[in-house]
């Protein structure tokens, strides 16, 4: 255990897969209990650079690990958090921002604020360039009576430069549509036209959220699927690279990083939370942890099934 912000004398001396309560950079995972900006210092302190800042903030809508406070307020407080990210990001480097609503009001008063909309300008304001914004839809949720259902969130995939950046498709394509298309005319005129790694997967995903049935579901309320992060891991990272969540939750970026080779840090000021995100890390480290597959299809019911049915009273 390492006390107060001390970096450990003997960093040489830890195993390849240690999970540190503090950053080093010899460290594969680091699971800081404390304030974002702590854990962010000691990064830089150890003089190392995150190729990928990856994290879905709180979103001020008042969840058990956050304190509501008006939007001016949470834009600062995420200001400050972008401008520390910005000390440690690689010079080839991304950060990826997964955010939703705030949402202002009840029942019909209620008002939607999308966060990407409003948090855009605060990343224009340290040079980032915009690549994607990533529609991450899904089935599920709570549903409204006032307004249409939310049922997507954004992620926001920034570049430090324009055209100096890790980007790897190949370990992210998904299987073509129709494989078996060929080209109907010009040199390459019967030809396969696909490429046989598969296509890109452009920037709208259809995941399953982590809900009470999801294989990944811990005691989180807003957790999101391994899949999600892993996608952005092998496309904007390799293998070694440092992966940063300021605000890791159950760790969920971290067993995305893990799973696929690069070094993680994440830090949270919930310890519950961290204690359960560190049993994920381990479990990721010994291969038992059990994940969706980011490229598995969304499940679609067999219309024979009577749930899928319409029933009789409804006819």
């Amino acid at each position: 255990m390492i006390i107060g912000n001390q970096l450990p004398m003997f960093a040489a001396d830890l195993p390849p897969n240690a999970v540190s309560d503090h950053y080093v950079p010899e460290s594969r995972a680091t699971l800081f209990h404390g304030d974002r900006l702590l854990l962010i210092n000691e990064i830089e302190r150890a003089g190392d650079k995150a190729e990928l800042i990856v994290t879905s903030p709180p979103y001020n809508v008042g969840k058990e690990y956050e304190q509501r406070s008006p939007l001016e307020e949470y834009l600062e407080l995420q200001r400050e958090t972008i401008a520390a990210c910005m000390r440690i990001l690689s010079d080839t480097g991304s950060i990826c921002w997964q955010v939703g609503h705030y949402i202002e009001g009840d029942g019909k008063d209620k008002e939607a604020f999308p966060l990407d909309l409003v948090l855009y300008p605060i990343f224009k304001e340290f040079g980032l360039r915009l690549k994607n914004r990533i529609i991450w839809t899904f089935g599920h949720g709570l549903h409204e009576n006032f307004r249409l259902t939310g049922r997507h969130e954004t992620i926001l995939w920034f570049t430090r430069q324009a055209n100096n950046y890790t980007f790897n498709l190949d370990p992210i394509r998904i299987p073509q549509k129709y494989p078996g298309k060929r080209a109907f005319r010009g040199e390459k005129k019967g030809q396969l036209s696909g490429n046989p790694l598969g296509k890109n997967p452009s920037d709208v995903w259809d995941m399953p959220n982590v809900k009470s049935n999801h294989i990944e579901k811990v005691d989180h309320p807003c957790q999101f699927p391994v899949g999600l992060i892993e996608r952005l891991v092998l496309g904007l990272t390799n293998p070694d690279d440092l992966v940063l969540d300021p605000y890791a939750g159950v760790c969920t970026t971290v067993v995305a990083a893990v799973l696929h080779g690069r070094r993680a840090a994440g830090s949270d000021v919930v310890a519950k939370y961290l204690e359960t995100g560190r049993v994920r890390v381990e479990m990721a480290f010994a291969g038992t942890l059990k994940t969706r597959d980011m490229n598995q299809p969304v499940y679609e019911p067999n219309p024979g099934n009577k749930l899928a049915q319409v029933p009789d009273e409804w006819k």
